[in-house]
């Protein structure tokens, strides 16, 4: 018995007989007394629920609402008791919809440009003030009420801005001056580094063939120097290995020009002749493949496997072109066009002996190992004469 006192005690529990015994008669004036008081329990202040106790209806609880001033108010024992219901099987009402409390709006400054606005142009500039100045009162430096806010809502600028344009205007012509819209925007930040045209000519050109070498040289940073490159006030220029060509040359390729001349236009208007009857012939060397080749293919096609003795050593070929002045006809088309044809230095040799490729005495083409004046010669008399008189 002393050790249920105990507990009776620990839980918060008391006796109406003090023998420290619970029987049912104590549970039920328990029981009662809470449906009178209706008073919420709660679960730190009795501790662990033992089996079989009855919890309270949460539904017949008291709710307290907020009043006028905000504050909430406890029921007193004379007031009623207004019961809260709600099922479970239906849809919570959403209480944001239809809060008590006043909630403020934020307010949307409407009027107000938006961030990022592009900064007013001189053009733009003259156009917003020759919209004022159709708009002002005659005879008087005013404008007619509202103007500047139409002037706003129309170039979405706002007022102050219209505004100071205007001003600007007054005062030019208060001080009898032409109206001038420019800004001194460009004057503003940091200065840009500036590089004498002298500075830069007076190095040497082995001195300034990257943009490392020539910062070092100006004692500039290398982003500084890619900056005047943007500014154009550098560029950079490859420069090419050309053939030299001594005075003798230059002297007799201007006679040869010179001859082309036509006698007879020479006092007057002098003409070159129409050159109809010369023909440009001129070398060039083409290699048998290349190392690398790009080609489109299909989805699924196979690519193509290409092979070789040697990567540096790939054979190269000699030809020749011949090219003339096209001829055109009174009804505008091309009666000749010119192209001669394109002839390649090579010799058909027959094989010598032997090999797994082809058997002896098979006829094989092999270039020209020289080509020099002979073969040049040779090519002109049997490949390039005979193509001309067939055609």
């Amino acid at each position: 018995m002393a050790s249920d006192q105990e507990d009776d005690e620990f839980l918060g529990f008391s006796d109406d007989e003090g023998d420290g015994s619970s029987t049912d008669s104590d549970s039920g004036d328990e029981r009662v007394a809470v449906e009178d008081n209706a008073v919420p329990l709660n679960a730190h202040q009795y501790g662990d629920m033992e089996q079989f106790q009855q919890v309270p209806d949460l539904n017949e609880l008291a709710q307290d609402f907020p009043n006028e001033d905000g504050t909430t108010s406890a029921n007193s024992a004379n007031s009623q008791v207004v019961p809260h219901l709600f099922d479970l099987n239906t849809p919570q009402i959403d209480e944001s919809e239809t809060s008590p409390y006043h909630q403020t709006p934020t307010p949307i400054n409407i009027g107000h440009h938006k961030p990022g606005k592009p900064r007013l142009t001189v053009g733009l500039k003259l156009e917003i003030l020759i919209f004022l100045l159709r708009r002002k009162k005659p005879g008087l430096e005013k404008l007619i009420k509202g103007t500047i806010t139409e002037a706003a809502i129309k170039y979405d600028y706002t007022p102050r801005t219209i505004g100071s344009i205007w001003n600007k205007a007054r005062r030019q012509k208060e001080a009898m001056q032409t109206y001038d819209m420019s800004t001194n925007f460009h004057k503003c930040g940091r200065k840009r580094k500036e590089v004498p045209y002298e500075q830069i000519v007076v190095i040497a050109m082995g001195d300034r063939t990257c943009i490392i070498d020539l910062a070092r040289m100006l004692n500039l940073g290398p982003t500084t120097v890619w900056r005047l490159i943007k500014r154009k006030v550098l560029k950079a220029h490859s420069s090419p290995l050309c053939p030299g060509i001594s005075e003798t040359c230059k002297m007799t390729r201007m006679r040869w020009v010179l001859r082309l001349i036509m006698d007879y236009s020479i006092p007057h208007d002098p003409t070159y002749y129409g050159m109809y009857d010369f023909i440009h012939i001129d070398e060039k060397w083409f290699y048998l493949t290349q190392k690398s080749q790009r080609v489109y293919l299909g989805n699924n096609e196979p690519k193509p496997h290409r092979i070789g003795k040697s990567r540096t050593k790939i054979p190269k070929f000699m030809f020749m072109a011949a090219v003339a002045r096209p001829r055109w006809g009174d009804d505008g088309n091309c009666e000749f066009d010119g192209k001669w044809g394109i002839f390649p230095f090579t010799n058909s040799v027959a094989a010598k002996r032997t090999s797994k490729n082809r058997v002896k005495g098979t006829i094989e083409t092999k270039p020209v190992k020289s080509v020099n004046q002979i073969a040049t010669r040779d090519m002109m008399i049997n490949k390039l004469i005979p193509a001309i008189k067939e055609k």
